[in-house]
């Protein structure tokens, strides 16, 4: 007996449980017709049943299955032109999943025929395979939103007050010995408490989790036994990914992603989601036919004029075209989904630089889909973060992205890694970096919470080995040390990997809190990766995308070192916390406001004078000292009410030999007292004495004006 299908509406798009039964909404220009096959809970690879979506309304595919329940296996099959030198891959032979689907089912086994050709055809990829691929793919689940929030609410972060946690669902948890085995690796695990009390203790606002939409290994990797391990591999923009999930039924993990969400806002933090929309898992012309590939491959990925070929701004075979109206509405209609039913506050876009090509790919900070964000009354409200670059023409756009866009600042990165490692030439740079960025911000009258300031990030070296390493040593990656980048501006101290050298060591723990410091004593919003807090190290590998074990996991037992350097980012946190003048909304001007007894910024050389313009171009100038008036901030607090904080001194010498600073005068009746110092990780609060202060070579030193 036939099911019985009803015409259902072209809205909202994918598989709609309404309480009685399923809409079903497929978009395809091309389609000529849309299957839908159900499957078997119990053996996902069997088909049990398949009927065609009746009606098409503006290539809407879509109809209605009354008595169809939450938990349903089901794939589509799109009929239409295999034409691949005109675009189009239409295989009814292959099973894909839908582009809509809130939850995944499986994995994708390259073992199957999921290729839309013949694999070793003279010809490739312009004949048609028709083996039927449904064994091999991932089967999309019919769910129901149903969820009990309880009084689940925004934390709402403000921008100036924000810290940046990056982490990995997985990685994170996998070794920690406060979550319970079962819930290691998996979103309950990342909401247990022990995980909680750590964020909680270090001062982070927001954790930045790597990817967590449903994506797929590569086939190289399973080759090699190895995994996707970050996850910048999407198949499913609406489905969090199942491996996550501590229960592996169909489904179970929307609602354990949604539990995770909701106790971590309970305990204040904010969850922000990585996310992948520049590329998809299916590759180039030679990659598998899984998803969007199958049911509209022109509509969704940039072309080359031959139709055959893919624009590849990402490196990764394909890209998405944002700037076609079905792509578009594609991504916006995943991230609503993300912050209306998930509850997400925000947003970190991967090669972000890709959303915004137009025309012939050329990037335009004022793209369709850029507008829509800034004018959606859902999405223009969360935390919008791009990585501002591309492997294309012109791809890197530090600096280039609209409000109310935030960039990751590759230039403040690579500002730092040089400047502590003793680099030449770097005075201004630094200067820029440190105070806001006003060179790359300013004049497109963006504040300074535009910029990401980070040193570390999942792509590269971790802190620890930052210092360790000046080469990278990837050969657990199995590639022969050929993958991942070779300009780090690292620097191993002297010794290249692990050594027991007193004077090395010491070196090394003296960098890591040079760094962590100027992160947290910079102006912007500051992002640190999970396990830099802790000395997290992967051996020197730069690029361990691919490696699911203890190499990428937080190692969460902590020698004397480690907990040492701790304690040191947990109290740089806290102190960042509670200086308003760290926390500053405007760029500042050099001059005193209000009745400030101090400028709003002082550049001072060592020896006393303030900076001149020619001392900025000596290009051995490593030792720099600067004043931050506490009483010269311009913008109120939220009650429009002045903010006056502490004037701030602050020394850094990346010099390899000792500089005697002539400190400048406090305020009347007040005084200086050393607030931390490098040197040491537990050296400060203290009272100054005298009116000079030497730092060793490679240390940094900050001073509190207090009341004398």
């Amino acid at each position: 007996m036939s099911r019985e299908v009803w015409p259902g509406k072209p809205w909202p798009r994918g598989a709609t449980f309404d309480g009685s039964g399923v809409n079903f909404a497929i978009y395809s220009q091309v389609a000529t017709r849309v299957e839908v096959c159900l499957f078997d809970p119990a053996d996902p690879a069997r088909e049990i049943e398949r009927f065609g979506l009746p009606e098409s309304t503006d290539f809407v595919h879509h109809g209605y299955v009354p008595g169809l329940e939450p938990g349903t296996l089901y794939g589509l099959r799109v009929h239409g032109p295999y034409e691949p030198t005109k675009g189009h891959r239409c295989n009814p032979h292959k099973l894909l999943v839908d582009p809509y689907a809130k939850a995944l089912y499986g994995d994708v086994d390259w073992r199957q025929p999921v290729f839309g050709y013949p694999l070793g055809h003279e010809q490739q990829d312009l004949a048609r395979d028709e083996r039927d691929s449904a064994a091999g793919v991932p089967k999309s689940v019919v769910v129901s939103d149903y969820f009990d929030w309880g009084n689940d609410r925004r934390p709402d972060i403000n921008w100036r007050e924000t810290v940046l946690y990056e982490a990995h669902v997985r990685g994170l948890t996998m070794r920690h010995p406060g979550v319970p085995e079962h819930l290691r690796g998996t979103y309950a695990g990342l909401a247990c408490p022990p995980v909680i009390e750590h964020l909680l203790k270090l001062g982070v606002t927001s954790v930045e989790l790597l990817p967590v939409h449903a994506f797929a290994d590569d086939s190289f990797l399973d080759d090699k036994k190895l995994s996707n391990f970050w996850g910048y591999n999407t198949l499913g923009y609406f489905a969090p990914e199942q491996y996550y999930a501590s229960r592996k039924t169909p489904g179970a993990a929307v609602a354990e992603f949604k539990a995770m969400v909701r106790d971590l806002h309970a305990a204040g933090i904010e969850v922000i989601l990585d996310v992948v929309y520049n590329h998809t898992c299916e590759g180039n012309h030679l990659g598998p036919t899984l998803s969007l590939k199958g049911i509209d491959n022109a509509s969704y990925y940039w072309l080359m004029p031959d139709g055959r070929h893919y624009l590849d701004f990402t490196g990764c075979g394909n890209s998405i075209n944002a700037s076609n109206p079905q792509a578009a509405r594609l991504i916006i209609d995943s991230l609503r989904y993300w912050v209306t039913e998930m509850h997400v506050d925000g947003f970190r876009f991967d090669l972000a630089t890709v959303l915004g090509r137009t025309g012939e790919g050329a990037f335009d900070r004022d793209a369709a889909l850029f507008q829509i964000l800034h004018q959606d009354p859902v999405l223009g409200r969360v935390k919008l973060i791009a990585e501002p670059w591309d492997v294309g023409l012109g791809g890197y756009q530090v600096g280039g992205f609209p409000p109310p866009w935030r960039e990751w600042n590759g230039k403040y990165r690579d500002a730092l890694r040089r400047y502590w490692k003793g680099d030449e030439n770097l005075a201004s740079e630094m200067g820029y970096r440190i105070t806001g960025n006003a060179d790359l911000y300013a004049e497109a009258r963006r504040r300074p919470q535009a910029s990401i300031n980070f040193v570390t990030a999942h792509d590269g070296f971790t802190l620890h080995d930052l210092v360790t390493y000046s080469h990278k040593h990837n050969e657990a990656n199995g590639e022969h040390n050929r993958d991942g980048a070779d300009d780090n501006q690292s620097w191993n101290c002297g010794v290249e990997g692990e050594t027991d050298k007193a004077d090395v060591i010491a070196l090394r723990e003296r960098q890591k809190r040079n760094l962590l410091a100027s992160l947290f004593l910079s102006t912007g919003i500051p992002m640190i990766v999970a396990g830099d807090e802790m000395g997290r190290t992967q051996g020197g590998n730069n690029n361990a995308y691919c490696q699911d074990n203890e190499l990428s996991w937080v190692d969460w037992n902590l020698d004397e070192r480690r907990r040492k350097l701790l304690a040191f980012t947990r109290k740089l946190i806290h102190f960042r916390h509670r200086q308003p003048v760290l926390q500053r909304r405007r760029f500042f001007k050099g001059q005193h406001l209000w009745d400030s007894e101090h400028k709003d910024l002082t550049w001072f050389r060592p020896d006393g004078p303030e900076m001149k313009a020619e001392d900025w171009e000596k290009p051995f100038v490593r030792s720099l000292a600067f004043l931050l008036g506490g009483d010269a901030i311009p913008t109120p607090d939220e009650r429009g009410q002045r903010i006056i904080g502490d004037a701030l001194l602050i020394l850094l010498n990346s010099h390899h030999e000792p500089v005697t600073y002539k400190l400048p005068p406090a305020a009347q009746s007040q005084r200086w007292e050393l607030e931390l110092c490098t040197t040491d990780d537990n050296r400060g609060p203290e009272p100054v004495k005298g009116e000079t202060f030497e730092l060793i070579g490679r240390s940094l030193a900050v001073f509190r004006q207090v009341a004398d």
